[in-house]
């Protein structure tokens, strides 16, 4: 896998491509099945996951907390919204952050909050509003865990991160925030700088049946779509973009889904002409830049209208692709924008009609 990175031409990223060459040839010692920090079993996890004893022990006064990393030099604070069962934020706490690289690094520039989505204990934010984690975590649109906010030492947001990534893209986006890029470029600019040497060759897509062929007419803006439209940002060559058709969209249950969907796959860094759903002409490449897309694959879901929904634009498998697909085919969004809420209340009711018909069988 080594042979197939370009040579990595930029100074300012030499430390990164040092790191990834080191992972690949050393491998990370990774909680997962698999030495493949992209492959694991995404469902809820039946033990809970305990956090590394270098995070940061607060009385969750962020304002407080922020003011002491700054006084310590350091570059900011980062606040991890987690959840105590996913499958997800485990891969980062027992893969990314067992990795001596990243905590050296992340230990060395931050400090680390963390906060549980669930609970209702009390929170000062950053900016000194009081609120609970819960709220906080809602107000921030932490619609897939782990998240991560970066605060810069004056109490500006400078990265958001929702979802698992791999340790090489979750390295440089440390570096984006302790380098001070986040004041020059924003970070699809910066992750697609970095891309361009270790980008693989470029190959062929893997296309779906399900897939809308070209020509891209996705305009919504005149009459609405008969169903909501999905679309994937895609490269070639891609390994992440390989799991995803090969596992989450192999399974016969997730492709009956899909076809509720209008479904298009586009190459992020091609030119191919699109007409984009509020009906202006664009590319590809173009529209992917001007959403934000940063990572392959990359999914946006747009309603009828042409109005996104929600987007998944980190490591995706099975439990987590379903959920977000009954939550746009059922339209969750219209009474709940809150993703993680809404799931949750589907599990619970799904849970509690399990139970009334065990109960109903057992009466017979």
């Amino acid at each position: 896998m080594v042979s197939r990175l370009k040579i990595w031409g930029a100074l300012d990223h030499r430390p990164v491509l040092l790191f990834v060459l080191a992972l690949l040839c050393a491998g990370t010692g990774t909680a997962s099945q698999s030495d493949d920090p992209l492959e694991f079993d995404d469902t809820p996890l039946e033990d809970v996951l305990q956090y590394p004893s270098w995070f940061k022990k607060s009385f969750l006064e962020l304002d407080e907390d922020l003011a002491e990393a700054k006084a310590n030099g350091k570059d900011g604070l980062i606040v991890y919204f987690g959840q105590k069962r996913c499958a997800y934020c485990r891969m980062l706490l027992e893969v990314n952050f067992q990795t001596p690289d990243i905590v050296n690094y992340t230990r060395e520039h931050f400090d680390l909050v963390p906060i549980d989505i669930w609970s209702p204990e009390s929170v000062t934010t950053p900016s000194g509003e009081d609120t609970s984690e819960r709220a906080y975590a809602q107000e921030l649109g932490t619609n897939f865990t782990p998240s991560l906010i970066f605060y810069d030492t004056d109490g500006n947001i400078a990265l958001r991160l929702r979802g698992y990534y791999p340790p090489y893209q979750f390295r440089a986006a440390l570096e984006y925030v302790a380098g001070g890029h986040y004041k020059r470029e924003k970070f699809p600019v910066y992750m697609a700088r970095g891309d361009k040497t270790l980008r693989f060759e470029p190959g062929d897509l893997v296309e779906e049946p399900f897939f809308e062929p070209p020509p891209f007419n996705l305009d919504r803006s005149h009459f609405p779509g008969q169903l909501p439209l999905v679309v994937f940002f895609e490269q070639g060559d891609c390994h992440a973009c390989d799991i995803l058709h090969t596992q989450p969209l192999a399974r016969k249950t997730v492709r009956s889904m899909f076809n509720r969907l209008e479904s298009v796959q586009l190459d992020m860094w091609s030119d191919a002409p699109v007409i984009k759903p509020d009906g202006s002409r664009s590319t590809a490449r173009e529209w992917a830049k001007e959403l934000g897309v940063f990572y392959a694959p990359t999914i946006v879901f747009f309603d009828e209208q042409g109005k996104e929904i929600i987007r998944i634009d980190s490591v995706v498998h099975l439990f987590r692709l379903r959920n977000v697909l009954n939550y746009v085919i059922s339209k969750g969004y219209e009474t709940n924008p809150d993703f993680l809420g809404w799931s949750s209340t589907s599990r619970r009711l799904a849970e509690e009609a399990d139970q009334a018909d065990q109960r109903q069988n057992v009466d017979r």
